[in-house]
């Protein structure tokens, strides 16, 4: 049922929160209540003054009788029929639902946005646990002391005498070790009340160059110009970096400065108006290689893109180079993320073109296009191995009938709710461990 065919449905929901009778109402707006009786139910159309008119009884404003709820809340209400296993919803009278019912819809949209939070903070603490250097050699240290202390004690603790130059061994132990576990303890929690800082000493060099790009949004402009200066952008950006991080960025920004050249950003935005976020299209007009043109793309401003674009490079390992996550489709911090991406695919076709359809188990309400490409790095040598990398841009796509095939993907199998995975490598917390997943 369209928007403007329910105006009815809104006047009647309102007329019942306001505890008006029909046939109040209906003397009020000098109609009968035998065709108010029509309007409620939608089967006559409703405008003009009498609109005005039924708006002021119901002491409202006429654009909330016509435009009834807002986008932003048919949207999270959408997310929440098709987030959930059980049957689906009348998905084509949610507009009906959220008119008649505004106050369960907001409470159904606001539960659905408490969920996709909590899902964003499981993401990002999984990943911290499974993939932070610094946390986990933080957590072995604490253990190995604590497993130290609780030995030298239940020597102390059991009967029989004990001479007393062993028993000052032990205490001395046990003090020593304690210290050291309050030491441990303070860093760790120092650690992580920083963990949202910028390039803190103890993050890993990805983590500070990815801080660098978030901050800037991916895109440098002063490697736009023609006389470009590499090392002094490198200085301006890499400013409290470590060693290792400024490396990275060394070499990061070079490549992106490499890509510039090649694909000037005005000639950019001109193909990018007439082909949109297309990686083909974009090496075919500047006769480069593909992975060349999604990294362009994913580094152009956003006033160019039509919609933002995600990006993941790996190496042939699989470990993550490079990433531009996207909101409905975030990437693992470090490591490999989900073997069922075109990401990963390609290194075992390389120079083939993977594209198909996505959607983040995270995330089921969104949809987007997945594009790969495995390349080599470098040129080709007499007698070596070819080392590859792979690029996958990623495109979010409208949701829309369609006949084409859709892949179900997760950011790592530790959250994926997926039971029946064949790639799974590990089982997930987000469901139960049963035979099912066997």
């Amino acid at each position: 049922m369209s928007r403007d065919t329910l105006t009815g449905s809104r006047i009647r929901e309102r007329r019942v929160m306001a505890g008006i009778k029909q046939s109040e109402l209906a003397k009020r707006a000098n109609i009968s209540p035998s065709y108010l009786n029509l309007i409620e139910h939608n089967r006559r159309r409703i405008g003009g003054k009498l609109l005005v008119d039924i708006a002021h009884a119901l002491k409202v404003e006429p654009t909330s009788l016509t435009e009834g709820a807002e986008t932003s809340l048919l949207a999270h209400l959408r997310e929440a029929a098709t987030d959930t296993k059980l049957p689906a919803a009348e998905l084509s009278r949610i507009e009906e639902f959220a008119g008649r019912f505004p106050g369960w819809a907001a409470l159904l949209a606001d539960n659905q946005r408490r969920v996709e939070t909590l899902q964003r903070s499981v993401e990002a603490l999984t990943d911290r646990l499974t993939h932070d250097p610094h946390l986990a050699a933080s957590l072995h240290e604490m253990l190995s002391t604590v497993t130290a202390i609780r030995s030298a004690a239940s020597i102390l603790a059991e009967p029989g005498e004990i001479e007393p130059e062993w028993q000052r061994r032990f205490n001395r132990n046990i003090y020593e070790d304690s210290a050291r576990l309050a030491d441990s303890s303070r860093s760790l929690a120092k650690y992580l009340e920083k963990a949202d800082s910028e390039a803190s000493e103890t993050n890993a060099p990805r983590d500070e160059v990815d801080a660098v790009f978030q901050r800037t949004g991916f895109h440098l402009p002063a490697l736009e110009t023609p006389a470009a200066q590499v090392d002094a952008v490198i200085d301006d950006l890499g400013r409290g970096l470590s060693q290792s991080a400024r490396w990275l960025l060394h070499r990061t920004v070079t490549r992106y400065r490499a890509d510039a050249e090649l694909m000037p950003l005005a000639r950019c935005a001109e193909i990018v108006a007439q082909t949109g976020s297309d990686p083909l299209a974009l090496a075919t007009q500047f006769g480069t290689d593909i992975a060349s043109a999604m990294r362009r793309l994913a580094h152009l401003p956003e006033d160019i893109l039509s919609e933002p674009v995600g990006l993941a490079i790996c190496d042939g390992s699989g470990v993550t180079t490079f990433r531009k996550p996207l909101p409905e489709f975030p990437l693992p911090r470090l490591g490999a993320g989900c073997a069922l991406w075109p990401l990963y695919r390609a290194l075992s076709r390389p120079m083939m073109v993977h594209a198909e359809l996505v959607e983040h188990s995270a995330r089921t309400s969104a949809r987007h296009r997945a594009i790969a490409i495995a390349q080599p790095v470098g040129p080709a040598k007499l007698g070596q191995d070819v080392l590859f990398e792979s690029h996958m841009l990623i495109v979010p796509e409208p949701k829309r009938d369609t006949t084409e095939a859709i892949r179900e993907v997760g950011l790592t199998c530790r959250i994926c709710p997926h039971p029946r995975c064949e790639a799974r490598r590990e089982p997930s917390i987000m469901i139960a461990t049963d035979t099912r997943m066997f």
